[in-house]
């Protein structure tokens, strides 16, 4: 009988030592763009380029979203630590 495979299980992934990069990139991509959705409703009229104004923040925030979640990471697993029972 043919056992099936998840459709990801045949990709390719990333050595565990990415984790940090690959969890700051998806971070700061999620949050970057929810932060510059609210801001530029919040500052601008949601009209014809509101998706121009998100998009052009989104271009600067990103970015600097990344640098800022690989900095804090670190200080945020040991508040963590701190904060949590470990079982």
């Amino acid at each position: 009988m043919h056992e099936s495979r998840p459709a990801a299980a045949g990709r390719r992934k990333l050595h565990v030592r990415a984790t940090p990069y690959v969890f700051a990139f998806f971070m700061s991509s999620i949050m970057a763009m929810l932060m510059c959705i609210v801001i530029t409703a919040a500052n601008s009229n949601i009209d014809g380029q509101f998706l121009r104004r998100v998009l052009s923040a989104y271009s600067l925030a990103m970015p600097i979203a990344f640098f800022c979640v690989l900095l804090v990471r670190p200080l945020v697993m040991r508040l963590v630590a701190l904060t949590v029972h470990p079982h």
